[in-house]
């Protein structure tokens, strides 16, 4: 199996000559964020402007539990929305890694995840495993951090499984599938992820305006990862 600086390297080698259409595929999603932001906070003052009162105070218990209602509800579908951003752009660095294209259409690829095949499996993919995660982190944190890793490759199989059969699997197939993918390497992918801090690091002094470049590089990487586990899957069954 590849390690952390080939699995790098060959994130790179798709990226080359083609970072400046990877910057607005990651552009487009952050955007859209950025206005979906703007909107809560302009909603969440017009509510507090209408119905707040005692200078800022929660007027009454029920209104602290609907706040915290809004607040869980607006969590859900933030994720949602991610996700289907997401594994489109991730889908779309593994078809490079493949051979499958060879270029990227941004304003295309950033939607992919909402194209009628991919988005309710998405979606489900999207609530079930924030639902497993979240009820494991009620234990402890260690295993909440572990699941996450057991289900993080859910979208790439997803996506195998529809390109390959034209059929789409079942959710809970599709997550059992990452869980068995995943073991013995969930370390690996948490080091992946550690080599990565100094880029994110390095997001804050530019304002997060460097993400645009560090967000194509991790997907790229991880699109690498889980490539190599599918390669690896393949030598073990011969």
């Amino acid at each position: 199996m590849k390690n952390t600086a080939e699995l790098k390297a060959e994130a790179k080698e798709i990226l080359r000559g083609k970072w400046g259409k990877a910057v607005v595929l990651n552009l487009i999603p952050t955007l859209l964020g950025v206005a979906v932001v703007i909107v809560i906070i302009l909603s969440g003052l017009i509510g507090f402007y209408l119905h707040g009162s005692d200078g800022g105070m929660f007027s009454s218990v029920s209104e602290q539990q609907q706040t915290t209602t809004n607040s869980w509800g607006t969590n859900i579908v933030s994720s949602i929305i991610s996700a289907l951003f997401l594994s489109g752009i991730s889908w779309t660095y593994l078809d490079l890694l493949r051979g499958e294209r060879d270029q990227i259409d941004p304003f295309k690829d950033a939607f992919r995840g909402f194209q009628g095949k991919f988005i309710g499996g998405v979606i489900l993919l999207a609530l079930l495993t924030s639902i497993f995660t979240t009820l494991w982190s009620l234990l402890l944190v260690i295993p909440g951090i572990v699941k996450h890793y057991s289900y993080s490759q859910s979208y790439f199989i997803y996506y195998d499984q529809i390109e390959q059969t034209g059929e789409k699997p079942k959710i809970l197939d599709t997550i059992t599938a990452s869980r068995r993918l995943m073991d013995g390497h969930k370390g690996r992918l948490f080091w992946l992820d550690i080599t990565f801090i100094g880029w994110y690091l390095l997001t804050i002094p530019t304002l997060g305006i460097a993400y645009l470049w560090v967000g194509p590089y991790v997907s790229a990487t991880k699109a690498a990862f889980y490539n190599d586990l599918q390669n690896n899957l393949r030598k073990e069954s011969i």
